[in-house]
């Protein structure tokens, strides 16, 4: 695993290659992408706006979140010479190359778990004595982890209690709810949707016209596509390690008058942790962690109930931000820098509360 020395050296070799005149039309660029980030915006019914994208979260390690923009400015290189960066033996053909691991995250609680020998020494603390980062458990990969505890799949789905709200009657408003309940597990936890497939099970619970739409922007990229309100990871980057999927959340049930329409809507906010790896390599295992947002708008039209998605998206992290097709491409510990750089302060995953990331790409803490 490399130390900050090592970090530095290789990145003196990378930038080394890059002339004066091409290291700062990549500055250029760098700064010019950052100020693009894509915008959040909501759809009404029988409106087909753009869906709003879900934002990537980088690499959760804090100790890469300082050298992000560094290398994001140098990506260029891992083209032109990729066994700066590579790791020996064969690199699996769904993943861009693949780097040493980063490091592990400081602990604030290093000091208590040294002997008292080495807690009191004023020197530097040994090398073989400082904390560890572990890997997830596949046998238990959810154990350590705020999500340990946490609900397993639909029964993660807080759904607030019918009443009668915005002129409709609680019998309709119950209805929105389990529908609402359907389309959350059938986006968020069918299998054949989490590993790129066809959503299909989520599309039959549209209303016509939105279906339609849906299907339409499902190839789209940026912010016109729709695959972002389902969690979908690009096909043959990940495969599921556990069948146990962990949620937790809310959803606010409130009145809406819009565009003429009058009723209810329901604003869902949760957080989905699920066990992934490379295919067929276990050592790879992490925990990747969807933070859904969204609303739906439920009215009576021409004389029967419609459940209409107003908006939806989240962050997802460890995931890749230099990939642009929709999908969620999974940030392994030996995957290469990614060639966006995380902005902000890192954020906490499990944190249900947290501020939603503005810009394209956000630094997170550990998973």
């Amino acid at each position: 695993m490399p130390h900050g020395d090592d970090l530095d050296q290789r990145f003196n070799e990378l930038v080394a290659q890059i002339d004066a005149d091409q290291q700062r039309k990549m500055r250029a660029a760098a700064k010019k992408g950052a100020r693009q980030a894509p915008k959040a915006v909501s759809r009404h019914p029988r409106e087909a706006r753009p869906a709003r994208a879900p934002r990537r979260i980088g690499r959760a390690w804090l100790a890469m979140a300082g050298i992000t923009s560094v290398i994001a400015a140098a990506g260029v290189v891992i083209t032109l010479r990729p066994d700066l960066l590579a790791a020996a033996g064969p690199v699996p053909e769904e993943t861009m190359p693949v780097a040493a691991a980063p490091l592990p995250p400081e602990s604030s609680t290093a000091a208590a778990s040294l002997p008292p020998e080495a807690s009191a020494a004023t020197g530097p603390v040994p090398e073989e004595t400082q904390p560890v980062a572990t890997a997830p458990d596949a046998a238990k990969p959810f154990e350590g982890s705020k999500a340990e505890d946490w609900a397993e799949g639909a029964a993660g789905f807080d759904m607030p209690e019918a009443k009668a709200v915005g002129g409709l009657s609680k019998k309709d408003v119950a209805k929105g709810i389990e529908r609402t309940r359907k389309l959350l597990t059938a986006a968020l936890l069918d299998r054949k949707t989490i590993l790129g497939g066809k959503p299909a099970a989520f599309m039959e619970l549209l209303p016509p016209e939105e279906r339609s739409w849906f299907r339409k922007g499902l190839t789209r990229k940026g912010d016109q596509t729709t695959r972002g309100w389902v969690t979908s990871i690009a096909p043959k980057t990940a495969e599921l390690a556990s069948d146990v999927i962990k949620v937790h959340g809310r959803t606010k049930l409130s009145s809406f008058k819009q565009d003429g329409r009058t009723g209810a809507k329901l604003e869902t906010n949760y957080i989905v942790v699920y066990a992934i790896q490379r295919p067929g390599q276990a050592e790879t295992l992490t925990r990747l962690v969807k933070h859904e947002r969204g609303s739906v708008l439920v009215y009576r039209e021409g004389g029967e109930v419609v459940v209409w998605i107003q908006d939806g998206g989240g962050s997802v992290t460890p995931a890749r931000c230099d990939v642009e097709d929709g999908y969620i491409h999974p940030f392994y510990d030996d995957s290469v820098p990614d060639k966006v750089g995380a902005e902000g302060t890192p954020t906490d995953p499990y944190e249900l509360d947290e501020p939603e990331l503005k810009g394209e790409c956000g630094a997170s803490k550990g998973t």
